[in-house]
């Protein structure tokens, strides 16, 4: 089952399949194994389930003029290198109107929290990321917005669309943080009607040690 989903023909196969299988468990080998043929049907329709959620196309509401609304998924504070490639995406001189910007954080929880409902620090924790990031982009000349949002970025970006009209969304990846959003992100790709615009923020370079007696200072390497 792929994103395009099952086309209409295959689906009485596969009901006539499962239907078969059952009596034909019946009638060769009685109760006992009509039910547990039954048994085995039912779990592989619940594991196909659960593995392939439909997943429709994300599309946000139509905007109500022209102007350019952009939203942006941060995971952790703006600083730097991000605020100046976020800057130069939505400043677009040939524009009149002032982009809207909102920033859409996720409030992230550690199983413990989670299970004892302590959802307090994972939404300190992303409010903090917001409060930085807005700070800093402000200082920039960007005028943002911000919003704390769902735990599953994919959720969080479908929740938020429903009501905000944007024109461009805008994840910021980077300190640590490119694994942990990359199969979230390639699945934002194929579903935002939008198109999804990534911002690579890469790690600070670290000074080697110097050669003893030699001088000359050491080359910087990039983090992992």
């Amino acid at each position: 089952m792929g994103d395009e989903g099952v086309a209409a023909w295959k689906f009485p196969l596969i009901v006539s399949a499962i239907a078969i299988s059952i009596v034909g468990g019946f009638y060769l080998g009685g109760p006992g194994l009509g039910m547990a043929v039954g048994a085995l049907a039912a779990a592989a329709i619940v594991v196909e389930a659960v593995r392939h959620p439909p997943r429709r196309p994300i599309c946000p509401p139509p905007a109500p003029d022209s102007r350019r609304r952009v939203l942006v998924l941060v995971d952790s504070p703006l600083e730097g290198t991000a605020v100046d490639l976020l800057s130069e995406l939505v400043f677009d001189p040939a524009e009149l109107a002032t982009p809207e910007v909102l920033l859409l954080a996720p409030s992230r929880h550690r199983f413990l929290d989670r299970w004892a409902s302590d959802l307090d620090p994972g939404r300190h924790a992303a409010q903090r990321n917001l409060v930085i990031s807005a700070a800093s982009l402000a200082a920039a000349g960007v005028a943002a917005s911000a919003r704390v949002g769902d735990e599953d970025l994919v959720q969080m970006v479908e929740d938020e669309l429903r009501t905000f009209p944007a024109t461009d969304v805008v994840l910021v990846t980077g300190n640590g943080r490119g694994d942990a959003v990359g199969s979230p992100a390639r699945e934002l790709r194929a579903r935002l009607e939008t198109g999804l615009r990534t911002v690579s923020v890469e790690a600070p370079l670290a000074p080697e040690a110097p050669v003893e007696g030699s001088g000359a200072p050491g080359r910087g390497t990039r983090y992992p």
